[in-house]
């Protein structure tokens, strides 16, 4: 018996998180996408060519990738919109692991602009960041020093790339935050090579990391593995992630920490 067809609806709505999914990451291999959504090679293909043929995304030689310009106009919405109220609790979290006067690293996450937000209000600190949006949300308060690395600049609103990495280099942080796109098993990925050498380099230029990750980013890789999580002192994640996963992270060595996101319900009065 013929296998029966998807629904439009079911193929339209899979083609706008298959969209989602690439804006989110950048780049993304193309049978990484067809083992993420669960169809066949030819499927995804199909999929593709139609995201292709509307400019909402390039398909490359086995990957397809985000328009800068669409990565950056739609960044606050597919990317800083998603997970709020869990961004918003990890850094909540991590807000306690900074006080006035120290020197402090960022990255390019959107999982820390609630963070940027919570630290513009700490008096005599010092924020080193790759990220243009984190250096304009603390450079508004104007109570911050905001150093921030040079380098090329990247369609993700950020610098990336070896002369950000070298300046990177030449600093040294009380504490660094990043979080990461993908975490599986406790190993780290991401899709673009040079943000996973950021990350790496981060590490370094820190006495104290700390990694924010919320539970989406868990059972997921990408292209550039970058080393595990033990690496990190701190990670501060929420009460959704996989059992399986954390204890996976705390058998690198590290401290696990997980917060409660309170519910809709829990949030009214």
């Amino acid at each position: 018996m013929p296998r029966a067809r998807s629904s439009d609806a079911v193929v339209e709505h899979r083609r706008q998180e298959v969209l989602r999914t690439v804006i989110e990451c950048g780049e993304v291999r193309i049978d990484d996408l067809t083992e993420r959504f669960g169809v066949s090679l030819m499927t995804m293909h199909r999929d593709l060519d139609d995201l292709a043929r509307r400019r909402l995304l390039r398909k490359l030689r086995g990957r397809a990738a985000a328009f800068p310009a669409l990565t950056m106009e739609t960044a606050k919405r597919f990317r800083e919109g998603l997970h709020i109220e869990y961004k918003e609790t990890l850094c909540q979290a991590a807000a306690d692991e900074v006080t006035a006067g120290r020197t402090v690293f960022l990255d390019d996450s959107t999982t820390l602009f609630p963070l940027a937000r919570r630290l513009a209000a700490l008096e005599s600190l010092a924020v080193v960041t790759n990220s243009v949006e984190v250096a304009r949300l603390l450079g508004a308060a104007g109570e911050v020093e905001v150093v921030l690395l040079g380098g090329r600049y990247t369609e993700f609103d950020s610098c990336a790339g070896p002369d950000t990495v070298a300046a990177l280099d030449r600093t040294r942080a009380d504490v660094g935050f990043v979080s990461a796109t993908a975490v599986a098993g406790g190993r780290l990925y991401h899709p673009v090579r040079e943000f996973a050498e950021l990350k790496t380099a981060a590490l370094h230029a820190a006495n104290r990391n700390v990694l924010l990750v919320d539970h989406s980013k868990f059972g997921r890789t990408a292209t550039y593995a970058y080393g595990d999580v033990g690496g990190y002192d701190l990670i501060i994640t929420d009460g959704n992630t996989p059992d399986e996963e954390i204890a996976a992270m705390r058998a690198c060595g590290t401290t696990v920490r997980c917060v409660h996101v309170p519910t809709t319900k829990e949030q009214r009065p």
